[in-house]
């Protein structure tokens, strides 16, 4: 009988870097479950449906606000690295840890903000993730205090711990990301995969008058809502996370008709798809409708 072995992991990088299947082991877990609920629905709470919430998530922006923040602290914190290692004026690394520092408190309100509207496997990864970066932030404050206190070499030690545990958020940040899709857009825009032209899509007597329900075009699905003879059509799935937009709710905003998310509450105009609130940034895709003399509903991607 031949005997298989596995592929040996050869080289530095693969020590470095955590291996993919011990953060789906980390997406499973359920060790931190009840601390994480508990400051997920406090989150909620103590946001609520008001602006605040909607800047924090980036509604105004069009995408989430807390990536863009991260960045300018995680950079000021890299260009303080460069200045330690090439030992460059004290003076300009004090700024830099300063400056991350104040960008620290704003980007981890947006990042909460985020988190308490994930999944639970999202939010697992997310809590680690906020822990790495709470690390980072007071490893950068003690550097900054010593710093100012003249012990120079106490100061970069504590920057290059902070650097370390920054890099490791940034890494559970891109996993959370990138094959989670957290702040993803999941209702891409699908005007390419629909053929040019017009296509029926039901009879407006199967329509219920005043209830969201779904239906199919080719292997699309959709959110048809009918109110009179007058029918709006959008993507169903939410642009946050992909719920289904059908089972939502009926609301109105600024004298208009909105549907609200079932998961987590967003609310998108139905005339064209636009956000009203969030956690959702992204436009729901939406579609142009007519009514055929027969009475057949008919529908093509908005321009």
């Amino acid at each position: 009988m031949e005997k298989t072995t596995r592929p040996r992991r050869t080289g530095l990088l693969p020590r470095i870097v955590p291996s993919p299947n011990l953060l789906e082991g980390l997406e499973r877990t359920t060790t931190l479950d009840r601390p994480i609920a508990a400051l997920a629905k406090a989150v909620r709470r103590r946001l609520g449906p008001s602006r605040l919430r909607d800047v924090l998530h980036g509604v105004p922006l069009g995408h989430p606000l807390h990536p863009a923040l991260a960045m300018v602290s995680a950079g000021c914190w890299i260009a303080t690295a460069v200045l330690d290692l090439t030992r460059a004026d004290p003076r300009a690394s004090r700024t830099l840890v300063a400056a991350g520092l104040g960008t620290a408190l704003p980007t981890a309100t947006a990042g909460l903000a985020d988190w308490s509207a994930l999944h639970r496997e999202q939010q697992r990864v997310g809590f680690v993730h906020a822990i790495m970066n709470l690390t980072a932030t007071g490893c950068y404050g003690g550097s900054l205090l010593m710093r100012l206190r003249g012990r120079e070499r106490a100061g970069r030690a504590l920057a290059f711990a902070g650097l370390g545990a920054v890099s490791a958020g940034a890494y559970l940040g891109g996993h959370m990301a990138y094959r989670q899709a957290a702040g993803a857009n999941h209702a891409e825009s699908v005007s390419h995969l629909v053929p040019l032209g017009w296509h029926d899509l039901c009879a407006l007597k199967d329509l219920p008058n005043g209830r969201p329900v779904r239906r199919r075009l080719g292997y699309i699905e959709l959110f048809v809502l009918r109110l009179g003879d007058g029918v709006s059509v959008l993507a169903d799935g939410c642009s946050h996370l992909a719920g289904p937009l059908h089972q939502g709710r009926v609301t109105i905003e600024n004298g208009e008709p909105c549907i609200v998310c079932p998961w987590h509450n967003s609310v998108f105009r139905i005339g064209d798809g636009s956000v009203v609130h969030g956690p959702a940034t992204s436009r729901q895709p939406a579609f142009r409708t007519r009514l055929r003399h027969d009475g057949v509903v008919q529908v093509r991607p908005a321009d």
